[in-house]
């Protein structure tokens, strides 16, 4: 049950984190769609999926 609840909270941090990056990033037109594929990228990856996920948006510009 424990193991459940720490897995929990790490996806509910990931999906804040996106939701920040997304605020912050807004005026540079650089926003990152909130979905499962990208929340389970930073979910298992950390700050470098979202590193990966920015330079994904850019490489695709």
């Amino acid at each position: 049950m424990k193991k459940i609840l720490t897995l929990l909270k790490r996806f509910i941090l990931s999906a804040f984190v996106l939701y920040g990056y997304n605020i912050f990033s807004v005026n540079f037109n650089m926003i990152i769609p909130i979905n499962f594929i990208t929340l389970g990228v930073i979910f298992f990856l950390g700050s470098p999926g979202l590193i990966a996920l920015v330079l994904f948006k850019i490489i695709l510009l």
